[in-house]
């Protein structure tokens, strides 16, 4: 029984039950009178009629031609309102900016690894961190309420399948499916559902510790100090930043940005001399991490973006016209796609706050 019939058959029902009310009977009847000359020797009987009101009512079967013209006679409704197939469902997995990457093939592939865990494969596995970091774009130029509902599902779909995958497919999904619930942790964060996302930030690091992985470890612990941050906890933000900054395997660019953003927490509690130390350290990570690239899941973590977060700390030091230098060539360094996400709001703050200091 596909779908269709089911959707044509509840659509029919509806039609009959519908006020003035007609038992399978009365359309049945209905249905004949409504025949001309010519098509009657063609119609069924009453009695047979109404058996095959209540099969296609049932999803079974669909009315043929001729009935599918006396059912729009009778009930005054078009032949496309009634028996039209159903819309395609809108596909879980199809984001904007894939761009082509993800093929009907792939899909399929990938619906098919869903219902059947036994069909994961590293291709899936592929298909899944693509759209994953295409989602991550996303966020940067639609926001996170426009991606929340999508990848939040995703990410259910994602963890369902690590539960039943076996072996090096299985090793292969573990760190995407890190991700993904990091970053539906990361778009909590953003939408300010402090508790939702501290819940899902840690279950990321504990995705991440399975998986070895320091970087989305990391990352994990770094989303949970920018939390403390919008809360306006100093203790919070030095807790999770070093947390992030001392995670074994996190890349240089991590290590340089966490650093960073707990000297600034230092700086907020009045602890100067212990923020400029960190500073110092932080310095020290410049040039190993200029020399790499930052890590997919910090893709942001460029050596221009990097003057963002130090501005945070020299404002938070009283250092205005250096804060707002550093914060003004980071913020002039973002890509076109990144200088209005929603992230930046509290940098362009910052900066407003620095050059009126000045």
């Amino acid at each position: 029984m596909s779908a269709d019939k089911r959707a044509i058959g509840r659509r029919l029902r509806k039609a009959r039950e519908e006020p003035p009310y007609w038992t399978r009977g009365d359309l049945a009847r209905l249905l004949r009178n409504a025949a001309t000359p010519k098509e009657l020797p063609f119609i069924a009987h009453v009695p047979s009629l109404e058996g095959m009101i209540k099969q296609w009512e049932n999803g079974r079967y669909v009315p043929g031609r001729r009935y599918r013209l006396l059912y729009a006679r009778v009930t005054g409704r078009s032949e496309d309102e009634l028996f039209a197939p159903e819309p395609a469902a809108p596909s879980l997995w199809r984001s904007p900016e894939l761009n082509g990457a993800l093929s009907p093939d792939d899909e399929d592939r990938l619906n098919l690894a869903i219902r059947k865990p036994y069909r994961l494969d590293l291709t899936v596995v592929d298909s899944l961190a693509a759209i994953l970091a295409a989602q991550r774009r996303l966020d940067d130029t639609a926001g996170p309420a426009a991606i929340l509902p999508a990848t939040l599902a995703q990410t259910d779909a994602v963890t369902g399948l690590l539960g039943d995958a076996r072996g090096r497919a299985r090793d292969a999904l573990l760190p995407v499916a890190g991700e993904y619930v990091q970053f539906a942790g990361w778009l909590h964060a953003e939408l300010r559902n402090d508790q939702t996302s501290m819940h899902l930030l840690t279950d990321a690091e504990a995705l991440a510790d399975d998986a070895a992985d320091g970087t989305l470890a990391a990352q994990a612990a770094n989303f949970k100090g920018y939390l403390a941050r919008q809360a306006d906890n100093p203790r919070g933000i030095v807790r999770h930043f070093l947390t992030a900054y001392h995670t074994p395997g996190a890349a240089p660019a991590q290590r340089l940005g966490d650093a960073v953003q707990a000297a600034q927490g230092l700086a907020l509690l009045g602890e100067g001399a212990a923020a400029r130390r960190l500073l110092n350290e932080a310095e020290a990570l410049e040039e190993p991490a200029a020399r790499s690239l930052p890590p997919g899941t910090a893709y942001w973590l460029t050596p221009d973006f990097q003057h963002i977060n130090v501005g945070l700390a020299l404002l938070s030091l009283g250092e205005h016209m250096a804060a707002a230098e550093h914060l003004s060539a980071g913020l002039e360094a973002l890509p076109p796609d990144q200088r209005h996400a929603p992230w930046t709001g509290e940098y362009y703050e910052a900066l407003e706050r620095a050059r009126g200091q000045e």
